[in-house]
């Protein structure tokens, strides 16, 4: 008899009786096998739903889908989502806005100068100043911004601040700038172009460098910094025109904002600083309360050296009112 032939054999060869023919040691074995089979499918099937949420066990994956990454940390809000943002509404004909008084920003080397001492403000202190403004989501605007608001063309970002800087000194460039610039903070410099070519005095390409820069905004604080209240009414209108003049000239553009020469003024001058065709003229009045009407005498916060952390926070007062807007989603993002 052939070997293929034994009961054996044909039980081998026939289809869906090889378990049930299998000898008793063979069983187990395949049983076994099967188990793991199973295990590694549902296996499978399981990490495949895990990776990708949202897709069933045992799902197929379309080639977009599995293709797709996923960040769990991503917002949940869609990219065409309306911005929620403070701000300033527009309406209000007085609103409390400080704007800052700056100097030197610089070490004073000599300490029997008192003046120079409490007009210098140290670089750190002035981080220092900066960073909280950042931390405390204070906005710094320029008067540009100003006129929009009052002119009713744009609201203002919640808690504005005005930083200015008397006088062109080179210490604004070379250690204010670098340090509003890594805060993306704008300011106001205003210039005395009879001191160019002066030492500790920014020179005209820097103070180019500066407008070009599209943070800092250019105000005039008279050729000379002469006192204004003690001079003729034609050394007045120099003293405002010809600094006007001679920074829009090495601008290129208008120039609109002045400032008193240590602060001082009075109801003539006054009225020669609107003619001259200033639209904005800060004081060293106290105050942080600002109104169209009142313009040109708009008071300031003077920010002395030596002055603590608090003194700063103090002096800034209570903030405007805010109310949240809702803005449009950025074309980009449509």
């Amino acid at each position: 008899m052939s070997r293929l032939s034994t009961p054996q054999a044909r039980t081998a060869s026939t289809p869906g009786r090889w378990l049930s023919g299998a000898p008793a040691r063979v069983l187990p074995a395949a049983l076994a096998a099967l188990c793991i089979a199973l295990a590694v499918l549902v296996g499978g099937a399981f990490v495949s739903w895990w990776v990708t949420p949202g897709t069933a066990p045992g799902s197929v994956l379309s080639s977009a889908q599995s293709n797709q990454t996923v960040f769990p940390d991503s917002p949940a809000t869609s990219p065409s989502s309306p911005v929620i943002e403070a701000v300033i509404p527009l309406g209000r004909s007085g609103i409390r806005v400080p704007i800052l008084e700056y100097h030197y920003i610089r070490v004073d080397s000599n300490p029997s100068d008192r003046l120079g001492f409490n007009l210098s403000v140290t670089p750190a202190n002035f981080s220092a100043q900066m960073d909280w403004l950042t931390s405390h989501d204070y906005h710094p605007v320029t008067f540009d911004d100003l006129r929009a608001y009052f002119q009713g063309r744009t609201s203002l970002p919640a808690r504005p601040v005005v930083l200015t800087f008397d006088d062109g000194y080179q210490d604004f460039f070379t250690t204010a700038f670098p340090i509003l610039q890594s805060h993306g903070f704008k300011a106001v410099s205003y210039i005395v172009p009879g001191f160019f070519g002066r030492q500790a005095y920014m020179t005209p390409a820097e103070v180019i460098q500066l407008d070009t820069s599209g943070l800092v905004e250019i105000g005039s604080h008279t050729v000379d910094h002469v006192n204004l209240t003690r001079s003729s009414p034609a050394e007045q209108t120099y003293q405002l025109q010809a600094s006007e003049n001679m920074l829009e000239h090495l601008l290129g553009h208008s120039v609109l904002d002045f400032c008193y020469p240590s602060g001082r003024f009075s109801a003539a001058v006054v009225a020669a600083v609107g003619k001259a065709g200033y639209v904005t003229a800060t004081t060293e009045m106290p105050g942080t309360e600002l109104a169209w009407s009142a313009r040109l005498i708009w008071p300031r916060v003077r920010v002395s050296g030596g002055e603590s952390l608090q003194m700063f926070v103090a002096d800034l007062g209570q903030p405007e009112p805010s109310v949240a807007q809702s803005l449009p989603p950025s074309p980009l993002s449509l």
